[in-house]
Order: structure tokens, then C-alpha cells, then sequence
């Protein structure tokens, strides 16, 4: 089970949900969002993934920024993989991937009700709840039903207490967190990063 831990700002959250075992850290960089880091804040949770002798994915997560743009500022930060969250063209898609190869694509069923991992040649399909960044959950039913494809990671309201119950209905190859790794907009508890991964991984190994 792959885990992704999201909206990350700083060095010591980023090496603390490295050594309890994830195997991305996400930096967001949209203006508005309360997880929105600066290029410095960016920098140090790349340079945290990059300091280990295992590979750790270093991910950009963005909304609402010219596709091509966002995949320059991921090759100027040294990110791993750029993340185009949102209503992305496959142009955009293809214009990004002249820039930074490795890039993962961000939706929600309820606007992309055919959703389907490889459309746009990404790397990854993350499937998100049709209200991004809230951290409420959302019903999954349509997610089990979903013809996603072969690559795909689950998202949007998971937590430490629900994110067994949601691999074992969705059957992801992977989990995404954010908000519910917190205890304030923004603010990451170490000890919630701690109880999610040793909860996504006892799922995976049932």
C-alpha cells in the first residue's frame, strides 16, 4: 500500500512521516489553500525526501496554475513528480510533460464520472472527493464500482480512524492524506501521521 502524506511545510513533518514509513510527502502551492507553502518551505520538504537512502517521491501539488508553468517551478524546487489537481486538459497533460516527465493526475468522479487511470498518460490517477481540501468524508460506493484502471490512489476525507474501512471498500493501490492528519487548518499532528500509516498499512496487509 502506497501512502502519500499531503500539505506538508517543513523539514522535521516531512522527515517524521518519512521514518514512520510514506512513501510520498506532498507540497501544495495554491494560493488560497491554508496548506499553501512557500518556495522555501517547498525546498526543505524536498530536500527531507531527498536525504534518504530510499526512494521517497517528492510531490507539487497545484490547482489553477498554467500547466506548463507548474511544471517549471517542480524542475526549479526539485520535485519528483508534479500533481495537476483539478480541470487539466490532456493538453495540459502533454505541455507539463515536455517540462517534468513524472506527473500524476488529481480528479473527482462526480465531475469526471469516466474517470480512468492512463487517459492522460499520468503517471498515477488520484480519485478525490468532489470537495477537495475539506477532509469530509465522502461516499465511496461509486469508487468500488469505477472501472479506475491499474494505478490509482484514493484521497479526500480519510483519516487515522477510517482509512482501514476505506481501502478495504475502495481497494486503492494507494492513500492520500491531508486535513485528516491534522488538528487545525494547515497544522500536521506527528502523532496523527504516525496512527494513519500504521493503519493504512495493517489494512493492506489483512
Amino acid at each position: 500500500m502506497y501512502v502519500k502524506i499531503c500539505g506538508l511545510r517543513d523539514r522535521a513533518t516531512a522527515l517524521h512521516a518519512i521514518r514512520e514509513g510514506a512513501d510520498a510527502v506532498g507540497v501544495v502551492m495554491s494560493e488560497g489553500s491554508p496548506r499553501n507553502a512557500t518556495r522555501e518551505e517547498a525546498k526543505a520538504v524536498v530536500t527531507a525526501a531527498h536525504s534518504f537512502d530510499r526512494h521517497i517521491d517528492a510531490v507539487l501539488v497545484v490547482r489553477r496554475i498554467h500547466a506548463a508553468d507548474a511544471a517549471q517551478l517542480a524542475v526549479d524546487l526539485g520535485f519528483d513528480v508534479l500533481q495537476l489537481h483539478g480541470e487539466y486538459t490532456q493538453s495540459d497533460f502533454e505541455s507539463a510533460a515536455v517540462i517534468h516527465p513524472r506527473i500524476w493526475r488529481a480528479a473527482s468522479l462526480v465531475t469526471t464520472p469516466d474517470l480512468r487511470f492512463g487517459e492522460y498518460s499520468e503517471e498515477r490517477l488520484l480519485v478525490d472527493s468532489p470537495d477537495p481540501g475539506s477532509g469530509r468524508p465522502w461516499d465511496l460506493k461509486g469508487v468500488s464500482s469505477a472501472h479506475l484502471g491499474d494505478s490509482w490512489l484514493l484521497a479526500g476525507g480519510l483519516s487515522p480512524e477510517n482509512v482501514a474501512s476505506a481501502i478495504a471498500e475502495a481497494q486503492p493501490d494507494g492513500v492520500d492524506v491531508s486535513s485528516g492528519v491534522e488538528i487545525a487548518p494547515g497544522q500536521k499532528s506527528l502523532e496523527r501521521i504516525t496512527q494513519f500509516i500504521r493503519a493504512a498499512r495493517s489494512a493492506s496487509s489483512n
